[in-house]
């Protein structure tokens, strides 16, 4: 091999380079992240919903020695503790042994809510031959993209006697399935002369459920009571019950290895269980003498509203709790803390290049993206991180060898797109976005990179040593 010229040398000296995670990872690393991807893929298939995603994080973390905690229990230096809201969030944390006040909390927030299509309270209707249920879907969707797949009903039901009832249908192989329709090509011209936004409208993804009449000729609307009939044997319902019943309608696919080389994982919902799964992980396994916290929570899909989202002032309490546990001033622990809001980006696809500025954009298997802000076009809804918490970030990761890259989520004008991190920085907490690349973001069945979600997980692991 010829030696490298002068200009070779100073231009490996002063210009940035992206890195593909696999060309500089060792064989023994690839091993690693092939077999995190594993784990991955069982965590996907078992949380579909963030009920279903709650539940898998506890009990992971009982399975790793954490325990439940309620506001007002004592804390001390090496406590392992979960705490969880509604079900539908929850905060896996450890006690560090460094003082609160001076070191605050090292935090990761993330999302456990994906893009859905959910049922009405009033959903069950027959025409046609066919009983559906009406929905109304969740997050930001491309309708059509939910039409003509297989569909799995996930959610629940309270009772009218106040009994609560988990339905899941449509994973197993032997389940039956649900679907939307969608219209013959032969009959859709004027179908598809519209927008794409119109092709199909919010009141058309209607779920089919049913075609079977229940037997008995003086009845009425026979389909339709056939389907209450099976609701109410299988998990004791009636028609009322719908009225307090959260469910939803999901993909009914599995995680999948994309691709000859298996480098790529296929899956609903990794936006964002690919960055809530390394964050509990990373809590599970680091030894820290930091206080470190994965918040893994609700609702962002929709804002970040309610009891359960981001914006819910339980999380700042919980923080307050710990803080008074240990004999902090919460004020000055709040100063002192650091966050990576751990949330998604958009993967450049050469596809539909016109919309990405490739200089800053995101590659697939570059590594984890840090994204220094969010939000649209004149970065609107953006908290936009400071040069000095990026640059003590970047330190960060690469003091521990961390792959990463920095990306934005598009071209300026081209849309947009915003995060959790906005609210814990109104908190007076150092915040900065934190993601791996995304395919297909928001479609039925993503693909991201494992080399990016371990990446991903290894960044968590430099952020709180």
């Amino acid at each position: 091999m010829s030696e490298k010229s002068k200009g070779q040398k100073l231009q490996e000296k002063l210009a940035y380079k992206k890195k593909n995670y696999y060309e500089v990872a060792s064989a023994e690393e690839k091993k690693e992240i092939f077999s995190f991807a594993e784990d991955y893929k069982k965590f996907l298939d078992e949380a579909k919903t963030e009920r279903e995603a709650c539940f898998a994080s506890v009990e992971a973390a009982k399975k790793a020695g954490f325990t439940e905690y309620k506001f007002g229990d004592k804390l001390k230096a090496g406590d392992k503790k979960y705490f969880v809201n509604r079900g539908k969030s929850v905060v896996v944390f450890r006690v560090g042994s460094k003082n609160l006040e001076e070191d605050g909390f090292r935090l990761i927030a993330s999302h456990i809510d994906a893009p859905r299509v959910d049922i009405k309270q009033v959903p069950l209707y027959e025409e046609g031959g066919m009983c559906f249920l009406k929905t109304h879907y969740y997050g930001g969707i491309k309708k059509y993209q939910w039409t003509a797949i297989p569909l799995a009903l996930h959610g629940t039901v309270v009772l009218k006697d106040g009994k609560k009832v988990d339905i899941c249908v449509g994973d197993k192989k032997d389940d039956p399935v649900f679907y939307i329709t969608d219209l013959l090509p032969h009959l859709g011209g004027e179908q598809m002369s519209g927008k794409a936004a119109s092709i199909i409208t919010g009141e058309q993804l209607n779920v089919l459920v049913g075609s079977m009449p229940y037997d008995d000729e003086d009845a009425s609307d026979k389909i339709k009571l056939g389907v209450l009939n099976l609701f109410n044997k299988l998990y004791g319902m009636t028609e009322e019950d719908f009225l307090s019943a959260e469910l939803s309608a999901v993909p009914a696919f599995n995680a999948k290895d994309v691709g000859l080389d298996r480098a790529l994982i296929a899956a609903y919902g990794h936006d964002d269980r690919v960055c809530a799964y390394p964050a509990l992980r990373a809590v599970l396994d680091c030894e820290s003498e930091h206080t470190v916290l994965a918040m893994l929570v609700d609702k962002e899909e929709i804002g970040s509203e309610g009891t359960t989202g981001m914006q819910c002032k339980v999380y700042e309490d919980l923080m307050e709790e710990i803080a008074i546990a240990l004999g902090a001033n919460f004020r000055k622990a709040r100063f002192a803390s650091k966050c990576l809001s751990s949330d998604v980006t958009a993967a450049f696809d050469p596809n539909f290049a016109s919309v990405y500025e490739k200089n800053n954009s995101a590659l697939v298997s570059y590594g984890t993206a840090l994204c220094k802000f969010t939000g649209a076009r004149g970065k609107s809804g953006s908290s936009d991180a400071s040069a000095e918490f990026v640059g003590e970030v970047r330190a960060m990761f690469d003091k521990e060898g961390v792959v990463w890259q920095t990306a934005e989520l598009g071209k300026v004008d081209a849309g947009g797109g915003g995060t959790v991190a906005k609210f814990i920085a109104n908190l007076n907490i150092d915040t900065v976005d934190l993601g791996v690349p995304v395919i297909s973001m928001h479609a039925p069945y993503e693909v991201v990179s494992k080399a990016d979600v371990y990446s991903n997980y290894k960044a968590f692991l430099a952020f709180m040593k």
